[in-house]
């Protein structure tokens, strides 16, 4: 399998966990909300959803548009490899500005959700806001590394190609 393929088919794998993860998320929210009808769990189900929202838009926009990305792309490598450098690089270096940015904001979140579950009272709505903003914050944070890291080969890649 070629770098191209390899590099879209594990962001449309990813994408997927994202959907994944906010519609768990969703269900979660529901069950909380409608069935446990506690401040906590309120707070915990507003959090969660809001991000999940996040998630299933994303993921299912990366999922989507993956295959036809493969396609563009590799026909690039095989047919126009010059404007690898004029479109596929310039691109991906957009993407990978974006994932500082997508970092300090779920560093942001993250600790907001930390200050929020460990300032406030047991079972307060604020606290289950804090947990459910650690939990999805951390969460993107992990997927998103592995994005990065898997951009950054990409990106190694594709400066290597002649043309």
């Amino acid at each position: 399998m070629n770098q191209v393929n390899k590099y879209f088919i594990a962001e449309k794998n990813e994408s997927v966990l994202f959907v994944v993860v906010g519609v768990i998320a969703i269900i979660l929210s529901a069950y909380f909300l409608w069935k446990v009808r506690q401040p906590f769990y309120n707070g915990l189900s507003y959090a969660l959803i809001l991000i999940a929202l996040i998630q299933l838009v994303v993921g299912s926009s990366v999922y989507f548009r993956s295959p036809k990305d493969i396609i563009r792309v590799n026909n690039l490598v095989c047919n126009e490899p010059s404007k690898i450098k004029s479109e596929e690089i310039p691109r991906m270096k957009v993407v990978m500005k974006n994932f500082i940015i997508y970092r300090w904001v779920e560093i942001v979140i993250l600790l907001i959700g930390v200050f929020l579950y460990f300032y406030f009272q047991p079972l307060s709505i604020l606290k289950g806001i804090g947990l459910g903003l650690m939990m999805q914050s951390g969460i993107m944070l992990i997927l998103d590394y592995f994005a990065e890291s898997r951009g950054k080969i990409y990106i190694d890649y594709l400066l290597n190609i002649n043309g």
